[in-house]
C-alpha cells in the first residue's frame, strides 16, 4: 500500500512539473509581429486627413493589398489584430483569406486606430500643413524638409486643434502621450495573448502613423522611410526574451514578390 501511495505522490509532482514546465516555455516563446498598413483608401486618393474618420479601400488599393497578401501567404499567423477602422479590417481580411492558415480569426482593437485629428478629420491633408507649418512661422516646403516626427506631428495638431473646436463638439486631436499610451497598451495586451498561445506570428493591420509612432517608441534609432510607411507595407518587429526588436520598416518587398509571382 504504502508502494502504491508513493507513487500516485510521484504522479502527481510529476504531472505538476509538466504544467509549470509549460508555462514556463509559454512565457519564454518568441513573438514576430508582422505589421501592416492598409491598402490606399478614396480619402488617400483625394489627399484628405483621414484618421478616425474611415473610407474604403480603391480598388488599386485592393489590388496592391491582394499582393501583398499573396507574399504573405506562407507564413502560419497564429493570430490575428486590426484595427475597428473598415480600411485596416478590409486589409486584415484580404491578407487572412490568402493565409497558409485559414482557419485565423481577426480580432479587432480600436487601439490600434490611426491618429485621431478632431476638427481637421475629413479636411485637405494641404490645409493641415498650412496651418502646422504657419504656427512654426515657416512655408510648408521649409516645414517638411527640416523633417518632423510621429511625435511632434501629434503635438501639432492637438494644440491647433484646441482653437477650432467647442469642447464636446467632437473629439479632440490626440497628443502623442494619449496615442503612445493606447498603442503601447494594445500592443502589451496582444503580446501577452500570443506567448500564452506559444508565441510563433501575429498579424497587425494598422495605419500610417501609428505604425511610425510604434517604431518610434520601440527603437528610438529607427529611421522611418521618407514620407512614412507606404500602404500595404510591412514592418516586422520581433518580441524575444522581454524586449522588442524592430528588424524591417515599411517593407515592400512582400508586395513586389506577391505581384511577381503573378497568383
Amino acid at each position: 500500500m504504502l508502494k502504491s501511495f508513493m507513487l500516485k505522490i510521484a504522479s502527481v509532482f510529476l504531472f505538476l512539473g509538466l504544467i509549470v514546465s509549460g508555462c514556463g516555455s509559454s512565457e519564454n516563446s518568441d513573438v514576430t509581429l508582422y505589421v501592416v498598413r492598409h491598402g490606399k483608401t478614396m480619402l488617400n486618393t483625394t489627399d484628405r486627413v483621414q484618421g478616425w474618420a474611415d473610407a474604403v479601400l480603391t480598388p488599386a488599393g485592393e489590388q496592391v493589398v491582394g499582393y501583398t497578401a499573396t507574399g504573405m501567404k506562407d507564413i502560419p499567423f497564429t493570430l490575428a489584430y486590426s484595427s475597428d477602422s473598415g480600411r485596416a479590417i478590409q486589409t486584415a481580411n484580404f491578407i487572412l483569406a490568402k493565409n497558409v492558415k485559414s482557419d485565423v480569426k481577426l480580432k479587432t482593437d480600436w487601439r490600434l486606430r490611426e491618429f485621431n485629428f478632431g476638427s481637421y478629420e475629413g479636411d485637405l491633408n494641404h490645409t493641415m500643413w498650412n496651418d502646422i507649418a504657419a504656427s512654426k512661422g515657416k512655408t510648408v516646403e521649409e516645414w517638411m524638409a527640416d523633417g518632423f516626427t510621429p511625435e511632434s506631428f501629434a503635438n501639432a495638431v492637438a494644440e491647433l486643434d484646441k482653437v477650432r473646436v467647442t469642447p464636446g463638439e467632437n473629439w479632440p486631436a490626440e497628443d502623442y502621450a494619449t496615442i503612445s499610451n493606447r498603442l503601447r497598451e494594445g500592443l502589451q495586451d496582444i503580446i501577452a495573448e500570443a506567448r500564452s498561445s506559444g508565441g510563433g506570428n501575429v498579424l497587425i493591420v494598422s495605419h500610417g502613423l501609428s505604425i511610425g509612432a510604434l517604431v518610434s517608441m520601440l527603437d528610438p534609432d529607427a529611421v522611418l522611410p521618407a514620407g512614412g510607411v507606404k500602404n500595404a507595407s510591412v514592418t516586422k518587429i520581433v518580441y524575444q526574451d522581454g524586449n522588442y526588436h524592430v528588424t524591417d520598416v515599411g517593407d515592400l518587398s512582400y508586395m513586389e514578390n506577391g505581384k511577381a509571382s503573378g497568383d
